[in-house]
């Protein structure tokens, strides 16, 4: 058994079973990959893939158990990787982050501007997704940081950490009957068609627990990922708009009425993580600093050994959060 073999079987299964594609990204041949499968089933004596004539069309169950192995021992070699980068050149290494829009457009720029600048000599990549592929892709190692409010509590796999609270603001034209009242009531707002987030994205289950807790069915017309989208939608008379209060520029969105909706929903948490058993660079712990002040290198260590989601939840517990 080679670690190449685990490798390609590994890059297969996420690249959609796709031989040929794989190839591309490893820069080899499509046969040479294939042999190499074979080679590797033949000495386990058992099928990782299923095939149809040339073609693989899905992962058996000894695959799937064998892939999850695999993913470990990958990551592992990984986090040798690391640490003799760290060694050897503590400032030079890449640094991946999967994130959503909202993020990667009004919460990381700064951030990421001043990172780069103390580290000229680190490739950092941003991977964008709906929140459930963002915590999928720290989960199976895909990216390094998680940065996301939805979806991450669901894997147990990652060392979630809070970052910052947010909530919601309402955004109706000029003219709307709205823009007059600087505290609408839930049951007024549930009056008009509403555009907002896709349902997964950008706290939009705390939106849906209030309209349900006031035993309300809001009439939502129009869905995006991108807060800039639905002020689009919103400026064409299609619906009041609810985004994140962070999305907003006083400037660029001058043309409407931005109405605070603190009394209406529940604040949201951004939370950044990472899988467990990661080996963390100093740059790592850097970043993580930059972007929500309070965790400290002895805070996410002392985040990294906890054994529960409940002994992770004491670190935090009546920790004052800071609000965008």
């Amino acid at each position: 058994m080679k670690l190449q073999q685990l490798r390609y079987i590994w890059e297969v299964a996420h690249h959609d079973l796709n031989v040929s594609a794989t190839a591309q990204v490893l820069y080899t041949s499509q046969p040479g990959i294939s042999k190499q499968i074979r080679l590797l089933e033949d000495e386990l004596g058992v099928e990782i893939f299923a095939r149809s004539g040339k073609h693989l069309t899905r992962v058996t169950p000894a695959g799937e158990a064998i892939l999850k192995v695999s993913g470990e021992i990958l990551r592992k070699v990984e986090s040798i990787k690391q640490v003799a980068q760290e060694f050897s050149n503590e400032n030079k290494g890449s640094l991946s982050i999967a994130t959503t829009h909202t993020q990667a457009r009004y919460a990381l720029p700064p951030i990421i501007q001043d990172f780069i600048q103390q580290y000229p000599d680190v490739s950092l990549h941003m991977h964008q997704g709906t929140p459930m592929q963002i915590a999928e892709m720290a989960a199976d190692g895909t990216v390094d940081f998680a940065i996301a409010t939805e979806a991450l509590d669901h894997f147990n796999d990652l060392i979630m950490m809070p970052c910052y609270r947010w909530n919601r603001s309402i955004l109706v034209p000029r003219t709307h009957p709205l823009a007059q009242r600087p505290q609408p009531t839930l049951e007024e707002v549930a009056t008009f068609p509403l555009v907002t987030y896709v349902f997964g994205f950008t706290g939009r289950s705390k939106l849906d627990e209030a309209f349900k807790n006031k035993g309300l069915t809001p009439k939502v017309v129009f869905t995006a990922a991108d807060a800039d989208v639905i002020k689009t939608y919103v400026r064409l008379g299609l619906g009041v708009g609810i985004v994140a209060t962070m999305s907003i520029d006083p400037e660029k969105d001058s043309d409407l009425v931005a109405i605070d909706a603190n009394h209406l929903f529940q604040s949201s948490i951004t939370k950044i993580g990472f899988r467990k058993g990661t080996f963390l660079r100093g740059f790592m712990y850097d970043f993580i600093q930059r972007f929500a002040p309070h965790l400290d290198k002895n805070t996410v260590d002392k985040a990294s050994q906890c054994h529960s989601k409940a002994e992770l939840e004491e670190i935090f517990a009546g920790q004052e959060l800071p609000s965008r």
